[in-house]
């Protein structure tokens, strides 16, 4: 009987240690909320280039580690987002990341950024450039020039 008491006492302390350890690893970073891109690292140029079948890649990393929060169509609107409270860029404007270089984003999706967690180690530097390729797509299909007016019709 104590034999079995000593092991459930033993089997409760593994428990608890093992929760403690886990919560301590799932609080996200916060010291990195005001980044800081060494200059090397936003002079990095993407070796991929956006083809349609890196797009498609793109799309799906996008879906499966992105849209949560940054919203399926790069809006920055999410139910998470929103109730997190998070303010996030809406990547279907231009300017959201004009002045963002491909390497500096690579640098923000490699360490993670406030609440947005790392993806060191979780991504290859291959998807990471396709991720940023898909990005930068968001605000070329909601850029689309205007459409031109045609000229009125004489007589009218």
């Amino acid at each position: 009987m104590r034999r079995l008491a000593a092991a459930l006492c033993l089997f409760l302390l593994a428990v608890l240690v093992g929760f403690s350890q886990e919560k301590k690893e799932s609080v996200p970073p916060q010291a990195n909320a005001q980044l800081v891109i060494p200059p090397e690292e936003a002079k990095r140029e993407n070796p991929v280039k956006p083809t349609e079948s890196s797009l498609a890649e793109g799309k799906k990393l996008f879906g499966y580690q992105c849209a949560m929060c940054h919203g399926e169509k790069g809006d920055g609107k999410s139910e998470l987002a929103e109730s997190m409270k998070l303010t996030l860029k809406d990547y279907t404007s231009p300017d959201a990341l004009k002045d963002l270089t491909d390497g500096a984003l690579f640098y923000i999706i490699e360490k993670g950024k406030g609440q947005m967690p790392s993806q060191e180690g979780r991504m290859s530097a291959h998807q990471k450039w396709i991720l940023i390729n898909y990005i930068r797509s968001f605000a070329k299909k909601s850029g689309d020039a205007p459409k031109p007016v045609a000229p009125p019709k004489p007589g009218l």
